[in-house]
């Protein structure tokens, strides 16, 4: 079962955030019917969303998380909230390349380098907080540790692997998030870096039968863990047949007249769970109605 956890370790002064996230990716995937290398950068950027997210101070608040390299991927988009609860789409679902040298999937590939890695941090202002860094390696968890150093000055360990079964299901999902918090000794983070160099990597833990936390406790040992919160992350979508009828009616009364003139079936499809919501003739009808009652 998928977990999510907050820590501290020495006397605080480190902050963790990991999970395992098997099966909200495999839920996605099969969702978007991606090919493996797609399924791979959107499983990576999935748990960073959900991780990113469950950082939120607040319900309300949400975190957006978008990368663009130019690659074959095209953008991938994730919304995560404070509970753990994660959307995201990945423009091209197809996106798949051989592997790369070290016998990997090509994430870096498809994602591209001609680009940047944008963070939306709506807490209930006026404005959300956008912040936006050039792609490092296109690898993700590598583009966000970059982040967090230049955008939000924290430096940070930042670890995202998904591991694609043949049948292209999702064996194993999960990440983690390190933060060396103001005060915090250089020694620790050398010692950190150190002991996440020599482990294995974490869907290698997790594929050898670890729990997310038994993988902190490794990670972690004689440095003072300390369990603060345990979520389930989860796959959500908020769309329904309402919210997409709000989003027609933006299209304008001259586009939806043509629409409704046609006398056909219109079909929209939510990028972020592929539900698809039709609205015949005298839905278009009333949504016009709504229009000229308003104007």
């Amino acid at each position: 079962m998928d977990n999510l956890i907050h820590a501290t370790a020495h006397d605080g002064f480190v902050r963790i955030i990991a999970a395992e996230t098997t099966d909200l990716v495999n839920e996605a995937v099969q969702q978007h019917n991606t090919m493996p290398t797609a399924s791979a950068a959107f499983g990576r950027m999935l748990t960073a969303g959900s991780l990113m997210g469950s950082m939120m101070k607040n319900p309300q608040d949400t975190i957006t998380v978008q990368i663009n390299g130019g690659g074959i991927s095209g953008g991938v988009l994730v919304t995560g909230k404070s509970d753990g609860r994660v959307k995201g789409y990945i423009e091209n679902p197809d996106a798949d390349l051989p592997q790369n040298d070290a016998g990997k999937l090509n994430v870096s590939g498809i994602i591209g380098l001609d680009g940047k890695l944008t963070v939306i941090m709506d807490l209930g202002m006026k404005e959300p907080y956008v912040s936006s860094v050039p792609i490092y390696t296109g690898e993700i968890a590598e583009d966000l540790a970059y982040y967090y150093t230049v955008s939000e000055q924290t430096p940070s360990a930042v670890a995202l692997g998904v591991l694609i079964e043949t049948d292209g299901s999702v064996k194993k999902s999960g990440g983690f998030i390190i933060q060396m918090l103001p005060g915090a000794h250089e020694m620790i983070a050398d010692i950190l870096m150190f002991r996440l160099q020599e482990i294995p990597n974490l869907t290698t833990m997790l594929c050898d039968g670890n729990t997310i936390k038994e993988v902190l406790e490794f990670i972690f040992e004689d440095m003072g863990l300390k369990i603060l919160e345990e979520k389930v992350p989860k796959l959500y979508c908020d769309c329904s047949q309402e919210r997409v009828a709000k989003a027609l009616l933006t299209i304008g009364e001259k586009d939806l007249q043509e629409l409704y003139d046609d006398n056909k079936t219109e079909e929209l499809v939510c990028h972020f769970c592929n539900t698809k919501y039709h609205f015949e003739h005298e839905d278009l009808g009333a949504l016009l109605d709504e229009i000229r009652k308003n104007a």
